[in-house]
């Protein structure tokens, strides 16, 4: 079992190491928000997405080191921590017990800060939906379609310049 521990708890730090990335990319994108720096707000998301990606290995990839230690203790692959935990040499939990809590606990942090940001630009693009039904009025009430999106907004079918004039 030797081999498996240390390369379950260099997948983990690896993990924690991602999450954290996600956490900055995510504070600087809600910073670009707050200050309205809409020219930099594009490449963020790009950022985050490519983490997102990051992430999704890195957890593949630990979710294997952990399949690999349960099916050494005679578990089932899906074994969750709090089943694998007891059953590792004394020497080894309380680094591994930390590593699930800082991971666990910083995945909350992403999530949350995730949702911020998502609750921030909905209202950027509520906003904007107002001014621009106050330019062009008569493009119907705000409302999302089924899938919670807003629906396109049509344009007026004159020039803004026939309209003033």
């Amino acid at each position: 079992m030797n081999p498996l521990l240390p390369s379950l708890i260099d997948a983990m730090r690896e993990e924690l190491k991602q999450y954290g990335e996600m956490l900055a990319r995510l504070d600087q994108q809600q910073t670009l928000v707050m200050r309205r720096q809409t020219e930099d707000l594009l490449n963020t998301v790009t950022s985050i997405n490519s983490q997102a990606e990051t992430i999704a290995a890195v957890r593949f990839e630990r979710e294997q080191r952990q399949r690999q230690i349960a099916r050494q203790l005679n578990l089932p692959e899906a074994a969750t921590f709090a089943e694998i935990l007891p059953l590792l040499p004394a020497e080894y939990r309380p680094l591994l017990e930390a590593l699930v809590q800082e991971n666990n606990e910083l995945l909350v942090r992403v999530q949350q800060r995730a949702r911020q940001n998502h609750l921030l630009m909905s209202h950027a693009v509520e906003l904007m939906q107002r001014l621009i039904n106050a330019v062009f009025p008569g493009n119907g009430p705000t409302t999302y379609n089924g899938t919670g999106q807003l629906p396109g907004i049509g344009m007026p079918q004159h020039s803004l310049y026939e309209a003033v004039g």
